[in-house]
């Protein structure tokens, strides 16, 4: 992608992650891994079906679940086949562990608590630190009636809920665009889903739901926030269901035109501008506000069957998936990458993959545009509008954006070969091409981190990009990319749960799956690779937390 030759300055990178000189600071607790009933578990995270009113949020929960999605818990410092191996001993270099995936571990993610007089602290904003846990105040005083005004997310909280309480998503380009430059959108835009998906899993493993807004008036919100909107793009507002300290007070509260008027402190010298990411952010926020009106993306889903099965193809029936029985804490403290660890001298279990493929086959950004549950000021099924602060549990169908293909080489009782994948009642494999794949996989890889035949499979998601687009807008490339990383992120955190190494990949020939695949006439693209297998047993590592 242009420019052409662009070349990393790794002397000048900035920070992975803002910070704010002089910004008075307060520690968040870690929370913990118990729920009220059952045991918070991935099985619950990824399959569970909350009722949004069992638990609301608290200060104690809201700080374990920033600490277990983009929280620094840990160093990578296993011996493996990727690239940064040489520089991760040095502690300058150090590559910080995450419960969440990011491309290239860069984390350009901001996440801002924007806190009314309903919560446990002063109104105010807030920028979470992920580098020591705790949160940074920005501004003092209620502005959080500007946020859900901004948002579409109708007027006051209720008495029993409040809805004053909302994390705001941004992503500051630079922080990626230094390494991968004008590919830097479509990475950060995946990233946004794979955090998403993170806080969903913790929180419906928990009763409490998790449903953001992707359109809204961004340009509103980065003004709050005191944000050049084409630097850091606003991508999320999520609303908290909070569990009330006090009555609403009547305090402070902040005028129309309060912003943010703290700035970080950038570590590079210079930041350079890339006119193809700011050509996108400019487009997808055009009609920010137009939210999608129920059913608008049914005509984008993939088709009930796949285009591409090979003529008179039996379904090859799936076993019952395997449980997902670890915890969602220390799932996501033991996810990574398995970067050239996998061994195919012994297969996958036809229930573990089942098991991943079922887990992310249901995986959702959710919220205004996908989800089930609703969101504030969503109209109801019965037409009822959701205008009073409540979170609406909107019954509504879903339309299927993804299509899980995949390449099996080594999995117990399924020949090799390329299926495509069929969730639901269904649970079963369609052939698309017999053969091992192998040979094609490793070829159109462009990166030397992964032996993709070692893997027993790899699964690809494939959406209908262009449908997408033409459905709801440019702000629906936005939703394509977060949809995938939600997807990629549940495949890691349930492939952890059982044990079994996994990785993500998008240095692959696109086009040349598309014809291996035959998806040139349903217009489906695939947009990433996940890998899973067992890996070989002894591998290298390094005791960080007892030297």
């Amino acid at each position: 992608m242009e420019p052409v030759g662009f070349a990393p300055d790794w002397s000048d990178r900035p920070r992975k992650g803002k910070f704010y000189t002089g910004a008075e600071s307060f520690p968040l607790p870690d929370g913990d891994d118990a729920a009220p009933g059952p045991a918070a578990t991935v099985q619950e995270g990824v399959f569970g079906n909350a009722d949004p009113k069992e638990r609301c949020f608290s200060l104690p929960l809201l700080g374990g679940m920033l600490l277990d999605s983009y929280g620094r818990t840990g160093r990578r410092l296993g011996v493996q086949a990727n690239t940064d191996l040489p520089s991760l001993p040095l502690y300058t270099d150090a590559n910080w562990s995450r419960g969440t995936a990011s491309g290239g571990g860069l984390y350009p993610a901001t996440v801002y608590w924007v806190n009314g007089p309903g919560g446990p602290l002063a109104p105010g904003v807030h920028h979470y630190s992920t580098t020591h846990h705790a949160m940074q105040r920005l501004l003092t005083g209620d502005v959080s009636a500007e946020v859900r005004e901004a948002a579409g997310l109708g007027p006051g909280p209720c008495p029993d809920m409040t809805t004053d309480q909302f994390l705001v998503l941004g992503v500051k380009f630079w922080q990626n665009a230094f390494k991968y430059n004008s590919f830097c959108m479509h990475a950060v835009s995946m990233d946004v889903g794979a955090l998403l998906q993170t806080w969903r899993m913790w929180a419906r493993a928990r009763g409490l739901r998790i449903e953001p807004a992707l359109w809204f008036d961004e340009e509103r919100i980065a003004r709050l926030l005191g944000l050049d909107v084409l630097d850091e793009g606003v991508f999320a507002v999520v609303p908290l269901t909070w569990e009330r300290t006090a009555p609403p007070s009547t305090g402070h509260t902040a005028g129309p035109a309060a912003r943010v008027r703290r700035t970080e402190s950038e570590r590079s010298r210079r930041v350079i501008p890339f006119e193809t990411v700011r050509r996108i952010q400019a487009a997808t926020l055009e009609k920010a506000t137009a939210r999608p009106e129920p059913g608008a993306l049914v005509p984008a889903a993939v088709s009930p069957e796949p285009p591409s099965s090979a003529p008179g193809a039996a379904l090859v029936a799936l076993p019952e998936p395997a449980p997902l029985g670890l915890g969602v804490r220390e799932a996501l403290r033991r996810r990574r990458s398995s970067f050239g660890r996998f061994d195919a001298r012994r297969a996958l279990a036809a229930d573990q993959l089942a098991a991943t493929l079922a887990a992310a086959a249901s995986a959702s950004v959710g919220g205004d545009a996908t989800g089930r549950e609703g969101l504030f000021g969503q109209d109801g099924p019965d037409g009822q509008d959701g205008q009073d602060g409540h979170v609406r549990h909107v019954r509504q169908d879903t339309p299927r954006l993804t299509r899980l293909y995949v390449f099996v080489n080594h999995v117990e009782g399924i020949a090799p070969g390329a299926y495509a994948y069929e969730p639901g009642s269904a649970h079963g494999l369609r052939l698309v091409k017999a053969g091992p794949p192998g040979d094609f996989l490793q070829r159109n890889y462009f990166l030397s981190n992964y032996n993709l035949e070692q893997a027993a499979a790899v699964v690809v998601p494939a959406v209908r990009t262009a449908a997408v687009l033409d459905a709801v807008g440019d702000r629906g490339y936005r939703l394509v990319n977060a949809t995938v990383g939600a997807v990629a992120q549940t495949f890691y955190t349930a492939a952890t749960a059982l044990g079994v190494g996994s990785g993500v990949a998008l240095g692959f020939d696109t086009v040349s799956f598309v014809e291996e695949l035959e998806l040139a006439e349903s217009g489906e693209a695939p947009l990433l690779i996940m890998l899973v297998g067992h890996e070989r047993p002894g591998s290298a590592d390094f005791r960080y937390e007892i030297a």
